[in-house]
């Protein structure tokens, strides 16, 4: 389930699209950009994000390292690249109503 959830984000984030990573967004995430915080819903996370795309066009994004926690909580951590250098990128997931879903993304500039 996560892993194709992962998988699917991965590919949102290398095209830079703000609109398919939203589909794996909860009602309501919690977006870190370097330090600047604070809770979206759905919708807002989305526009801000594709402005995040406009100006870090994305060259590439792996994952390095996945795991979970005995809460059932999921997590990626991931490099995304873009023309003047990276982000470190921590994806966190959560089961809700039996739908994995992000809550957390936190893009910390490398």
């Amino acid at each position: 389930k996560a892993q194709s959830l992962f998988s699917n984000v991965r590919s949102a984030l290398k095209a830079g699209s703000s609109k398919e990573l939203a589909k794996y967004f909860h009602d309501t995430i919690e977006l870190n950009i370097n330090g600047e915080s604070d809770n979206y819903s759905n919708v807002h996370a989305e526009i801000y994000l594709k402005d995040f795309f406009k100006k870090y066009e994305p060259v590439d994004f792996e994952y390095i390292h996945q795991g979970s926690s005995n809460e059932g909580l999921q997590y990626a951590i991931g490099s995304y690249s873009y023309a003047g250098g990276n982000f470190k990128l921590l994806i966190r997931t959560k089961s809700f109503k039996g739908v994995d879903k992000i809550y957390i993304l936190d893009f910390v500039k490398e």
